[in-house]
């Protein structure tokens, strides 16, 4: 279940601020960090984003 567009234009990553892009159509639907030095993914269950940066996925 894609997130709404409203929602996704307030969300912003906990740890650097910067935009977050959705990333709903993977397997593991996720929201990335757009920061160049951050670029966390932060989880979506259940349609709801998890953005804890303890939970996020670090980058590769």
């Amino acid at each position: 279940m894609p997130l709404e567009a409203g929602l996704l234009e307030i969300l912003a990553c906990p740890a650097c601020h910067a935009p977050l892009q959705d990333e709903t159509k993977a397997e593991t639907p996720e929201l990335i960090c757009t920061g160049q030095d951050c670029g966390l993914a932060y989880p979506v269950r259940d349609g709801i984003p998890v953005l804890l940066v303890d939970e996020a996925r670090r980058p590769a």
